[in-house]
């Protein structure tokens, strides 16, 4: 069990973490988060490697522990959704007996905690190797984290991502997939009153291939249920101009592989209604459908037992939203569960907050789960 002076260790550190501000794609903000955790790690013996990209700096850490078994994965993330200055104006810092409030202190710089202090609690014991990944744009679709996760999951024996777990805190098995996707349209411009023929209406376009998507999406529904936001639409200039360029960014998700590939092929490949028209479809960033397996609840009865040992019990099933699990839980096939991390709520809006109870029986079946 975790000790009161380790208790305190524990929240210091996550106050420490949640100031340091790390939106998404600022790369200077992912130095200084990842230069902290780095640190840490350091203290432990554990060297962080580090991984440059467009987006900022990604972190794989390896512990051999006892050096028996193919490593467990531990699957994390530095960024949030938050902007510099919201600490000091939206979401504040605010740790008030039972409940703790701050960017990011859910999603999921409580859950990096755990990690490290999971692993300083097993300095000297025996446990199973580990594994850990931090990326750093999971907020952002991973457009660079995904190469980075498949990297560290080659030679895994399973995978735990430690994001918030359902409200009643049971873990996350299997989660759907998620894409998001441009569909651009190039026309041609003219003026709208002299010169009409001559135009191609790249919205016009646009609207007609929009109504065409819902039809496959309706296709695709008699398969698997897929949900479908036009979450952005932009084009045009003025009026009295036949617009030449629209284009609208479409948000998916998909429970299962059939209907994704479905949706996706025939996006990828829209034909023009209208003569001289172009289309190109781009996808902006893939999670893939992470259904649940047999080997997942092989895992989180295994991870239900340490639970137990603990007086904890633990549960699993699937869950809407993607994560940076999705990635090796999916189409790697790898053992898997997410949902790590402490109980909480408002993930994503001000009222972002843990439960600080939970973030401690948490972090105990951690140890308890990775202890031989």
């Amino acid at each position: 069990m975790t000790q009161p002076g380790s208790q305190t260790l524990v929240l210091a550190r996550l106050e420490q973490l949640v100031r340091v501000e790390s939106p998404s794609r600022d790369a200077a903000a992912s130095r200084r988060i990842t230069d902290l955790l780095a640190a840490w790690f350091a203290e432990l013996g554990l060297v962080a490697r580090r991984i440059q990209s467009a987006s900022g700096v990604h972190l794989i850490i390896d512990d051999p522990g006892d050096g028996v078994g193919a490593p467990i994965l531990l699957v994390g993330h530095s960024d949030t959704v938050w902007e510099h200055g919201d600490i000091e104006t939206r979401v504040p810092w605010v740790h008030d007996g039972d409940v703790l409030r701050g960017p990011g202190a859910l999603d999921m710089k409580s859950g990096l905690v755990m990690i490290i202090s999971a692993l300083e609690q097993l300095r000297g014991v025996a446990h199973r190797p580990v594994r850990v990944v931090i990326t750093c744009d999971e907020e952002s679709g991973s457009p660079t984290g995904e190469a980075i996760c498949r990297q560290a999951a080659e030679g895994v024996a399973a995978a735990i991502g430690f994001e918030c777990p359902h409200p009643d805190g049971a873990l996350k098995v299997g989660r759907r997939g998620s894409t998001r996707l441009r569909v651009s349209v190039t026309g041609r411009a003219a003026h709208a009153a002299l010169d009409p023929e001559s135009g191609i209406s790249a919205i016009d376009e646009l609207v007609d291939q929009l109504v065409g998507v819902r039809g496959v999406i309706a296709e695709a529904n008699r398969i698997k249920e897929v949900l479908c936001n036009v979450g952005i639409i932009s084009g045009g200039s003025r009026a009295n101009v036949i617009p030449d360029h629209a284009e609208a960014e479409i948000g998916l998700r998909f429970l299962e592989a059939r209907s994704e590939a479905f949706v996706l092929d025939r996006l990828t490949s829209l034909t023009p209604i209208r003569a001289g028209a172009r289309i190109d479809s781009e996808i902006l960033t893939h999670r893939p459908t992470w259904a649940p397996k047999a080997s997942d609840q092989d895992l989180l009865a295994e991870i239900a037992a340490a639970g137990a040992a603990l007086g904890q019990m633990i549960e699993g099933r699937p869950a809407a939203g993607a994560g940076d699990t999705n990635l090796v839980g999916g189409p790697l096939g790898i053992p898997a569960v997410d949902g790590f991390g402490p109980m909480g709520g408002g993930a994503h809006a001000v009222s972002e907050h843990i439960l600080v109870p939970t973030l401690f029986e948490r972090l105990d079946l951690l140890v308890g789960f990775l202890r031989r």
